[in-house]
Parts: structure tokens; sequence; C-alpha cells
């Protein structure tokens, strides 16, 4: 039916648009020696579907993508070689610790926080980050019920560190 095509061909039209802003990075993020093929990007943009539906998530753009990008690539922990596979992780942990924190924490700051424990706390291991963000994600829990039983249910926001 026409209907089927035209969602179809707006469907590829929205995938290349995020394809081109993805490469679009590479002019930033070359002066840190990573660049995104278009292989790259595709298996990103892919890695990044699977994620959001594993999840049960929904985003309209790219974003947290771009932003991931952005954040991490100044990491002196992140190579060429890895460059792709470890934004694809990256975007694994990064919606992992979204539902797990329950939304309740900016993008920006999660990303940015995930940043500075990834090259302080961690030394680029990948492994290290999941495990000191998933206590991070209980104790927010904790705090965040034990606010909610002293607060009637409001919803005020954590700031957590640990």
């Amino acid at each position: 039916m026409y209907v089927s095509r035209i969602f179809n061909s707006l469907q590829e039209s929205v995938q290349e648009q995020y394809r081109m802003e993805l490469l679009e990075l590479n002019e930033r993020t070359k002066e840190y020696g990573l660049m995104l093929t278009p292989q790259d990007v595709d298996r990103l943009l892919a890695a990044r579907t699977e994620v959001l539906y594993s999840y049960g998530r929904v985003e309209l753009s790219m974003e947290v993508t771009k932003e991931l990008i952005d954040v991490f690539s100044t990491s002196p922990f992140i190579e060429q070689e890895t460059y792709a596979d470890t934004m694809n992780e990256l975007h694994e942990i990064f919606y992992d610790l979204k539902n797990e924190t329950e939304d309740r924490i900016g993008d920006r700051q999660l990303l940015h926080r995930m940043k500075e424990w990834f090259d302080a706390d961690c030394e680029g291991s990948l492994d290290l980050l999941k495990g000191k963000l998933d206590q991070y994600a209980e104790k927010f829990r904790r705090e965040l019920t034990k606010k909610e039983t002293l607060h009637e249910g409001g919803d005020d926001q954590c700031d957590l560190t640990i």
C-alpha cells in the first residue's frame, strides 16, 4: 500500500539525516584522533536502535548520541581502534542508568558524570564504569525512596556522589 511506502521513505530519510549528523561530528573529534567511518555510524545507529528497543525507550532525536560522542571523544582513554565499539557500549550503559534512575537525572548531567568517572576512577575501563554506575543507581534509588517517604511522594531530584 502507498502508506507503507511513504512511511518507509520517511524512515530512510530520517536515518540518512542521523547518519549525516554523526559523520559531521568527525570535524570536532578528529582533533582527538577519533573518526567514525560510514560503516561505524551505521553500526552505531543499529546498536542505538537495539538498545532503545531493549530498554523500551523512544528517542526522537540524536542529541544523546551526539552529546555522548562530544563528551567522550575528549577522553584520553578512548582510542581510534576501539572508538566505535566503546560508543556502542556507552549507549547501553547510559540507557541502563537512565532506567535505573527513573529518568530523574538530566541527560547532559548523567553523561558528564559518566565521563568524569570513566576518566578518573575507572581509568577508561567500561567494566569498572558499569560497577560504579550500578553502585550509584542503587544509592540513588535508596535516597529517592527515603526522600519520597519523608516528603510524602515529592519528586525532588537527587544528586548523589559515591
